[in-house]
């Protein structure tokens, strides 16, 4: 089974090495890691791994913190090995099919991120409308947004009374931003975490910028 792991490490070299022996020495296989910040002597990387069967997740937090200075924030199951660099591919692939753009922006948008879903609001009347969702979105939508019309990305607060109940119960971590109009805007979810980093908020700010330019109005 794959899982996503978040590390908190020192900034320096061999550490990343120390964590993928200390990960090895309990069978873990790293299948991918994806540089997520880095700044004041810290690190913090997504690493993807492969755990054999009967392991116990926790397993991957002793071994992963058993090197000094590493911490880690958070361990969920993943599913599949995700390109985190492939933002060119899909802005070509919208801008082929811009009528689908919206659609193919927020099915694909996760995988690049790292979330578990995206949805897309508009406004209705004095509330919000979803445009569209990705396939894993939840069925439950909310009824209100006092954050709507977003002027720019943010991290969103999960725990506060807009969001839906089914949410808070996941622990979803939060995120949004404008695409190409403040009441046009991408909402994502990562169900248990880990929290949105600002340099992910930044760039899912900075590929909704391009994506809003191929897509129609």
């Amino acid at each position: 089974m794959s899982f996503l792991i978040r590390v908190q490490l020192p900034d320096r070299p061999g550490t990343l090495g120390a964590v993928a022996t200390a990960l090895g020495e309990i069978g873990a296989d790293i299948l991918s890691v994806d540089v997520v910040e880095r700044g004041a002597g810290l690190a913090i990387d997504d690493l993807v791994v492969e755990l054999p069967s009967g392991r116990l997740p926790d397993t991957l937090i002793t071994a992963a913190e058993s090197v000094e200075g590493v911490e880690v924030d958070a361990v969920r199951p993943y599913a599949g090995i995700l390109d985190t660099h492939r933002e060119l591919e899909l802005v070509e692939e919208i801008a082929d099919d811009p009528r689908k753009g919206l659609e193919i922006f927020t099915e694909g948008v996760p995988k690049i991120i790292r979330a578990g879903w995206a949805v897309v609001v508009g406004p209705e009347g004095t509330g919000i409308n979803r445009l569209t969702s990705s396939s894993a979105a939840p069925e439950t939508r909310m009824a209100d947004a006092p954050w709507f019309p977003l002027e720019r990305a943010t991290v969103l607060d999960g725990e506060e009374e807009w969001v839906p109940e089914t949410w808070r119960e996941l622990g979803t971590e939060l995120a949004a931003t404008p695409l190409g109009k403040p009441d046009r805007v991408l909402v994502v979810g990562r169900p248990g975490g880990p929290m949105f980093r600002a340099a992910e908020v930044a760039r899912l700010a900075h590929l909704a910028g391009i994506v809003a330019v191929v897509l129609p109005d």
